[in-house]
């Protein structure tokens, strides 16, 4: 195996493994004996578990940015049916697991934002660009007239991924969509699509 496809896999695994029983439990010798490198090379690669952990969160990252781009990002839609896509493919990847991986960025930031200032301030850096990219679709769905005039999409883009995650923390808990199929619900028909009638 290849340098940066060794360190591409511990990543892929070490995710798998993370996203499935949470950072603290992961023992780097599970994901070595996954991945089917030596325990030795893990070094090469990373300074500490903590190096690997940043690399996870920073991969992770990476690949919904692409995510996001598929969906917030596809101009060829409106607005809201750029964000009702990002909502279905989020509920669809929930029930593919049955409701038991979550987001692995909130699942992190629940176990380790009140302990380490390292993984606090990346995941944060995090939340803020998702918050960025709903914000610029909001603010598209607003000089579309897809939103009221009034409402502030950076406020309302806060909003709705603080109340995404919380719909993804309530769905691995009660083991349903249910919750996150009931957020979407709400924030498009009440907050969202202004009522013709006003």
């Amino acid at each position: 195996m290849k340098r940066n496809a060794t360190r591409d896999e511990l990543i892929r695994v070490g995710s798998d493994i993370i996203a499935r029983q949470g950072y603290n439990t992961t023992g780097l010798n599970e994901v070595l004996s996954a991945a089917g490198v030596p325990k030795g090379s893990f070094y090469y690669y990373f300074t500490s578990k903590e190096d690997f952990g940043l690399a996870v969160i920073d991969d992770f990252a990476s690949a919904y940015e692409s995510r996001l781009d598929a969906t917030l990002g596809d101009t060829s839609k409106t607005p809201l049916e750029r964000l009702r896509a990002y909502f279905a493919e989020g509920v669809s990847e929930m029930a593919s697991c049955e409701c038991t991986r979550g987001c692995l960025i909130g699942n992190l930031g629940q176990e380790l934002a009140a302990r380490n200032d390292a993984f606090r301030d990346r995941l944060e850096c995090v939340f803020r660009s998702w918050e960025r990219r709903f914000a610029d679709c909001l603010e598209a769905a607003r000089k579309a007239g897809e939103l009221r005039p009034d409402c502030d999409p950076q406020s309302l883009a806060g909003f709705l991924l603080t109340g995404w995650e919380g719909a993804i923390l309530r769905a691995k808990v009660t083991q349903s969509v249910a919750p996150m199929t009931t957020f979407i619900d709400i924030l498009l028909s009440h907050l969202l699509v202004e009522d013709p009638a006003a």
